[in-house]
């Protein structure tokens, strides 16, 4: 019986060094994964800034603010673009930081950790840039119907008018309006990174399996 005891012994711990290694060539790959997909964040945001850039380039702000006579607003859109700029280089140092942390990172409790950060960076500069497209339109509109001398009959009507129609309708239509390209950037960014997001919370459940 004694052999028997020994036998068994022997074998569980065979068994459960078995087990150790297959978890380790788990976290391994998954590991791996998690880093590449952090990685392609991190290109994909240097990608997209670069694409603003050269939209920014073609679309002369000054001289269309210019041509409404609206030049005293440049100092404004300056300051904000200037802002944008360093809270965007902000959110996109953050995304190497958490590439550099999950790439180097050695046990399954601290690559859950950088997983769950990672996705909570990608989640707000999301916001943040949803936010600004937002206002910036919203900005544009307001500008363009104050400024813009082909406003003057609408405006016009608005004024003079007793029952407020024109005024609901012009409302509802920019409203209309924002709704639609919120929605366009919302899709835009939900497939961009919302497929990234997903993978790495597919990472972290299989993680939490590994650390049960």
């Amino acid at each position: 019986m004694k052999e028997l005891d020994l036998l068994k012994k022997a074998w569980q711990k065979e068994t459960h060094s078995f087990q150790q290694v297959t978890e380790n060539e788990i976290y391994t790959m998954i590991h791996k994964r998690s880093s590449s997909i952090v990685k392609w964040i991190l290109i994909i945001s240097i990608v997209e800034v670069c694409v603003w850039s050269l939209t920014s380039v073609f679309f002369n702000t000054d001289e269309y603010m210019k041509q409404l006579h609206a030049e005293a607003l440049n100092p404004f859109f300056k300051g904000l673009t200037f802002v944008n700029y360093a809270v965007i280089l902000f959110f996109i140092y953050k995304f190497y930081k958490n590439y550099v942390k999950i790439s180097t990172t050695a046990n399954t409790k601290q690559l859950m950790q950088d997983i769950l950060q990672a996705r909570k960076t990608v989640r707000y500069y999301v916001y943040y840039n949803l936010t600004m497209i937002v206002l910036s339109f919203i900005a544009g509109l307001i500008i363009a119907f104050e400024y813009n001398p082909r406003m003057g009959m609408l405006k016009y009507k608005i004024a003079h008018e007793s029952d407020h129609h024109i005024l609901l309708i012009t409302v509802l239509m920019m409203l209309g309006f924002v709704l639609l390209f919120f929605g366009v950037f919302w899709l835009f960014y939900r497939l961009l990174y919302g497929i990234l997001l997903r993978k790495l919370n597919k990472n972290y459940k299989e993680l939490q399996k590994i650390d049960l």
